[in-house]
């Protein structure tokens, strides 16, 4: 393949199958590697909360949950699904409930509940894409213009900051190389480089500390060290350890009110997404039919033991920062996450990489999140000078930020404690201000929810 044909245009490449199958399958990998640290990351926090969840089956769940995604959306939106932070705060409270059967349950035994609530919050998925199938994606957009989708967008991408900067401070000078190999790979690299900063912000400082490792150079107490040991205990190939969910009302009522967080989070991906892309996502193949793959992947996971899906931001900074927008990409990834969930090797090697080389990816992943949600707001117009609007936009900010801070907020109904995230509340916030306050400005549009041209009407005040 000649460089004049890896040349990657301004608008992006929406085919990959001209860069050949080769190139194809590592830019799948590179998408892998960029969900794979939150991915795993989520059943290892369960599992401190003394209920124990498989990587392996955290593997498959993203793997199916991605095909099963994509199956639903007509194969058109380049999205991967990965494990959900947002129900993290639900587990934790499983884990110390002391009412009910939980009472005298083990708390290593609980686990199978609180999936069972997450069970019940997919079908919560289910039922708001047939709302928006039966009453029409205008109606339903009409309460998420992009004076509360762009600063959602924006929230979620520095809600992870603190993730990025915990992470990075294990080892500073390994995630500074991490993240200058990814800002050289895609400034100056040329044809393939260029198209694998992530992959190459990855491999190319684990293979050095891997090096200094083995030679003795960096201490084990050092951030940047790798270790072996568990990879030389494992098994090249396992079965998943599935377990079933079980349904307990208590739990269910903890999980389920977290959807609204999560399908307000799911809006805000799918219109980062479509800004990334340049499409209109939203509309064809349409946030029902996303709304119904995302909704069944969270519910088929949960049934069989693995955490909640959601549609991965990180994956949307890899599409912003490579430029090749093919679905059959995110595919080829999928695939991956799904042969390898049989290697529990696999699952060692990749826990071997130092948390740094995540942070240092992460720096840039994330805060491609929050640029998407400026262009966002940008791209539409949205007019920040009226008070509306500013209001809107604070209250959002300060609402997700600030809750996240502090751990969300939590409150009781019928003796079950239960708790809201940062997003959860300012996606609400955001939602009902936009409804109640005058002066709306917005006007969905059809050909593209992500452009100006036609999705405004300018108000004379």
């Amino acid at each position: 393949m000649s460089r004049v044909a890896l040349k990657i245009p301004e608008e992006g490449i929406k085919d990959a199958r001209q860069l050949g199958m080769p190139r194809m399958l590592i830019l799948g990998l590179q998408h892998m590697f960029a969900m794979f640290g939150a991915t795993v990351l989520v059943p290892l926090l369960v599992t401190s909360y003394g209920m124990p969840m498989s990587i392996q089956v955290t593997l498959l769940c993203a793997g199916l949950g991605t095909l099963l995604f994509h199956l639903f959306t007509k194969l058109k939106v380049p999205a991967f699904l990965g494990s959900s932070f947002a129900f993290l705060g639900g587990f934790e409270t499983v884990s110390k409930l002391d009412t009910g059967i939980f009472a005298t349950m083990p708390v290593e035994e609980r686990l199978p509940y609180a999936l069972g609530g997450v069970v019940i919050a997919g079908l919560v998925y289910l039922v708001m894409a047939l709302v928006i199938k039966v009453l029409g994606v205008k109606k339903v957009m009409r309460f998420l213009p992009p004076v509360v989708t762009g600063p959602i967008i924006i929230s979620i991408g520095l809600t992870l900051a603190s993730s990025a900067i915990g992470n990075a401070q294990n080892c500073w000078w390994l995630a500074a190389l991490s993240l200058l190999v990814i800002v050289v790979a895609n400034i100056w690299g040329k044809g393939m480089i260029k198209i694998i900063p992530i992959l190459l912000g990855v491999v190319v400082p684990y293979v050095l500390v891997l090096v200094l490792s083995l030679l003795g150079v960096i201490s084990p107490e050092s951030g940047a060290y790798v270790s072996f040991e568990a990879v030389k205990e494992a098994d090249w190939i396992g079965i998943q350890p599935f377990q079933l969910a079980k349904f307990d009302l208590t739990a269910i009522l903890v999980m389920t009110p977290i959807a609204l967080a999560t399908m307000m989070e799911h809006v805000g991906d799918i219109s980062a997404i479509s800004a990334t892309v340049g499409e209109n996502f939203v509309e064809d193949p349409g946030l029902h039919r996303t709304m119904l793959g995302d909704g069944l992947a969270t519910s088929l996971a949960a049934l069989f033991g693995g955490p909640a899906n959601t549609t991965y931001g990180e994956n949307t900074g890899v599409l912003a920062l490579s430029k090749v927008y093919d679905p059959w990409v995110i595919r080829i990834a999928a695939i991956f996450a799904v042969i390898l969930s049989f290697s529990p090797v696999f699952a060692d090697i990749i826990n071997s990489i130092p948390t740094a080389i995540i942070g240092g990816v992460s720096f840039i992943l994330y805060g491609m999140i929050s640029a998407i949600g400026v262009r966002n707001v940008v791209e539409n117009q949205v007019d920040l000078s009226k008070s509306r609007n500013i209001i809107i936009a604070a209250i959002i900010l300060v609402s997700a930020l600030g809750f996240n801070a502090t751990g969300g907020l939590s409150f009781v109904i019928g003796g079950t404690t239960i708790s809201l995230t940062g997003l959860a509340i300012a996606s609400i916030l955001g939602i009902v201000l936009n409804a109640v306050l005058p002066g709306k400005d917005y006007e969905f549009s059809s050909q593209n929810p992500t452009a100006p041209s036609g999705n405004l009407t300018i108000s004379s005040d």
